[in-house]
């Protein structure tokens, strides 16, 4: 854990798994997780409509098992949300927003 999955515009202006990498690199980055149980992942979006001035967006969904201190999702949010600013220009809506899973409804095999 945690699921991190990144929604976007298609038209990004870095190839989609390079932005898969990045946001991967700096989850891992926080120190918040076993490295061995992060998984990112995209969607793009052909179809979507902003506010006027923005060209596309980038949503990133952090979903976590029920747990982390409010510090803590706050510091994988900004760590987030830096990196993604690092890419894109104010042209883009960006923005990042943990979840928690509650552990005893989630499943997995």
């Amino acid at each position: 854990m945690p699921h991190i999955i990144i929604e976007h515009a298609e038209h990004l202006p870095i190839p989609t798994q390079q932005l898969i990498e990045h946001i991967h690199l700096a989850t891992e980055q926080t120190k918040l997780f076993d490295v061995s149980t992060i998984k990112t992942r995209a969607l793009g979006y052909t179809a979507f409509k902003l506010q006027p001035g923005k060209c596309g967006f980038v949503h990133i969904q952090a979903h976590l098992i029920a747990g982390r201190s409010e510090t803590q999702k706050q510091l994988l949010s900004d760590t987030l949300l830096n990196t993604l600013k690092a890419i894109f220009d104010n042209n883009w809506s960006l923005s990042v927003h943990p979840y928690d899973l509650q552990p005893e409804i989630y499943r997995k095999n």
